[in-house]
């Protein structure tokens, strides 16, 4: 057994156990992130099933302790020792996760799913535990005769809110079934992004005339250039990999190749796709119609109903009507700027504007109005010189230096390693993978291996992020180069990472990010991007990568009044993905041509351009089938009303002014989960958040 227990019932990992065991793996170590390197497929499931026996069996020591303790339960006694076992499992489970993201294999996938498996059963009956309940129960009501602090208060009250959420109060045959339906959710929920990453990986396009790729930038040539060479291809090589893909959606003049990406794109894991084998239809249909049944069983209407128990917005009602105000506010000026999209296409001799034209003509528009493109801005944003000056922003606003860790053990090649410290002490660190490659899931994302956690009085554990992008690597020996979009989107990830690393909560349940609502979430993440647009801070992240000239201030003023161009058409389509998801969160039973109907109803409603009848947007919509946006992605709207709204505080006191920086870290980073998201907004802006921040910003009048 590995749980000895102390006086204060402390539960502490005796290592000899493990000695046999850690040897050839690594996932059984304390910290398994300092071996990730060295993790295999077939190490998962015995660690996991390793670590889940050893906690169950420390567990009910637990609670047969708080039983025998009855009024002097306590937080040291009882709670404590429950977050060092999340801890432990938490940091054997989240380099498997991380892994199955960043370098997929048929052996890792099949270990992780068979991980999974054994951890939601395990979450299942903890969440159905009555003896946990009564205890955490028992201590919240003593809570004052405890003296627990704020932050431990309301964490109990959210762990309460959390057994009710996982069918503590079903009886034993409903709770079996709720058991099985986890456990189907879950595989479900890989599958779909294990067919969307196949399907991605399964199309391809070779080039082997230039001619073709007319209007390609040499930056975006060059990659295309690299995809074939690594695939032992002369020419180009076109994949449905995020830099390639907009490479030829926004640059191709070839009219008909546009439309070639695009449709592989738009109906990647569908039965539009020219390879059907990975069609996720009828997974997200059985995703939608288990959900509702788990909503039903834990006793609610619908399973957006069930989603908002545990988030800032009260009912799916006052999201519907929060989103609806917002696309009335901003559809009129969506379709004038659609209209005015429409008549420049004309000059193209295009007459019916299709959905593989708009980022063409859209970059080609914004060129003329403003003299700018993307391809222009990108020999400005040399990856070194962003994150040199993201770095020193963030030193300038929240006291924290940076220092990059040379030789550590990582998945990749690419993959950096930093210390973030004050006054030379060690605060928390990070991996930062920031280029596309096969067998990587898209997209940009923050997770976390560890959070800080006050163990004792001497012992405080560091919080450790991942970061992960998907830029086009560098290219014939020059340096990594950012579109300003792409800026924009590692600002917004870091903005999730210093949330979850500058934290300063002791207890492991609201420290960083966790416990924070869904939608809030989103609000240090979507602050940050703010600081793209601002002249001190373009100043700090710009050098030409051949000339080392900062941008010049033409272009300056170029991107900055350019960073509103079709501010509307971006704001109605979130809204439309908002709607969608919610609106089908809302059904009882649904069929994948159910799930199309309502995103064609919602779209007729909201959109201002109606994609072709072969898209098929929800199959690769993993926010809501794999991720945890499921009746949640209005958050990302939500939140942007929160940080416009805090961000403008930095306009009015000025955008490097230190003390609003140090209000921003002490009422919104530093306290993570430990409070209400409105109370800690409201102690940082001195007022309740408001829409107009958010339209100002938008250029929505």
């Amino acid at each position: 057994m590995i749980v000895e227990l102390y006086t204060g019932s402390l539960p502490v990992f005796q290592a000899k156990d493990y000695l046999t065991m850690t040897i050839t793996n690594p996932l059984l170590l304390q910290n398994p992130i300092e071996k990730i390197d060295q993790i295999k497929a077939e190490h998962v499931e015995q660690a996991i099933s390793k670590i889940i026996e050893d906690n169950q069996t420390a567990i009910e020591q637990i609670v047969n302790q708080a039983k025998m303790e009855q009024t002097s339960i306590s937080w040291q006694s009882f709670m404590l020792p429950l977050e060092i076992l999340e801890d432990r499992i938490d940091k054997a489970w989240s380099p498997v996760s991380h892994l199955n993201s960043v370098c997929n294999s048929d052996e890792l996938r099949d270990a992780y799913d068979k991980g999974l498996a054994l951890l939601t059963d395990y979450s299942t009956k903890l969440g159905q535990h009555q003896g946990l309940f009564n205890a955490t129960k028992a201590l919240y009501d003593s809570k004052d005769s405890q003296k627990l602090t704020p932050t431990q208060q309301h964490i109990l009250n959210d762990a309460l809110i959390g057994f009710k959420l996982s069918g503590l109060h079903l009886n034993q045959q409903d709770q079996q079934t709720y058991s099985e339906i986890q456990q189907r959710l879950a595989l479900l929920s890989s599958k779909y992004e294990q067919n969307l990453m196949d399907a991605t990986m399964a199309w391809s396009k070779a080039i082997t005339d230039k001619d073709e790729l007319s209007g390609l930038p040499e930056t975006e040539l060059a990659m295309l250039a690299a995809n074939a060479e690594t695939k032992d291809q002369s020419g180009y090589l076109i994949t449905l990999e995020i830099p390639s893909y907009m490479a030829i959606m926004m640059y191709a003049d070839n009219r008909e190749l546009r439309k070639i990406v695009y449709r592989a794109y738009s109906t990647r894991a569908s039965d539009q796709a020219e390879k059907i084998d990975f069609d996720n239809s009828e997974v997200m249909a059985e995703l939608l119609t288990l959900k509702q049944q788990k909503a039903k069983l834990l006793g609610f209407n619908h399973y957006a109903d069930l989603s908002l128990e545990s988030k800032m917005a009260e009912s799916p009602e006052q999201v519907s009507t929060f989103l609806t105000d917002l696309n009335q506010a901003a559809k009129k000026q969506a379709q004038q700027e659609y209209s005015t999209l429409a008549e420049f296409a004309k000059d193209y001799q295009i007459n019916q504007l299709e959905s593989w034209d708009v980022s063409y003509l859209s970059e080609k528009l914004k060129q003329k109005t403003y003299q700018l493109s993307q391809a222009d801005l990108r020999p400005y944003f040399m990856i070194e010189r962003v994150i040199s000056g993201l770095f020193d922003i963030t030193n300038h606003h929240f006291n924290v230096d940076f220092e990059e860790v040379n030789q550590s053990p990582a998945w990749h090649d690419d993959v950096k390693h930093y210390l973030i410290k004050r006054d030379g002490k060690v605060l928390a660190e990070f991996y930062l993978d920031l280029y596309a490659r096969p067998h990587k899931r898209g997209g940009a994302w923050m997770d976390s291996y560890q959070s800080r956690f006050k163990r004792d009085a001497e012992n405080t554990q560091i919080a450790i992020a991942y970061l992960t992008c998907n830029f086009a690597p560098p290219v014939n020996q020059q340096p990594g180069l950012l579109t300003h979009d792409e800026v924009v989107t590692l600002f917004h990830e870091f903005g999730h990472g210093i949330h979850h690393m500058l934290t300063q909560v002791d207890e492991l349940s609201a420290s960083g990010i966790s416990n924070v609502p869904w939608d809030a979430v989103e609000l240090p993440s979507q602050f940050m991007e703010n600081f793209c647009y601002q002249p001190e801070v373009i100043e700090k992240i710009s050098q030409h990568f051949e000339s080392k000239e900062k941008l010049p201030q033409e272009k300056l003023e170029q991107l900055i009044a350019a960073k509103n161009f079709q501010s509307a058409m971006s704001m109605v389509r979130q809204i439309e993905f908002s709607l969608f998801d919610m609106r089908i969160h809302c059904q009882q039973i649904l069929t994948a041509n159910d799930i199309q109907k309502i995103l064609d109803k919602t779209r007729a409603e909201v959109a201002v351009s109606i994609p072709p009848s072969f898209n098929r947007f929800q199959n690769g919509f993993s926010h809501i089938f794999a991720g945890g946006y499921s009746a949640g992605y209005y958050s990302y709207k939500w939140a942007e009303v929160l940080s416009a709204d805090a961000f403008s505080l930095f306009e009015e006191q000025g955008v490097m002014d230190e003390k609003t920086g140090k209000n921003f870290l002490n009422n919104i980073l530093e306290k993570g989960g430990s409070a209400d998201p409105m109370d800690l907004f409201v102690a940082f802006r001195g007022r309740k958040p408001t829409v107009d921040a958010l339209l100002l910003h938008s250029g929505i009048q």
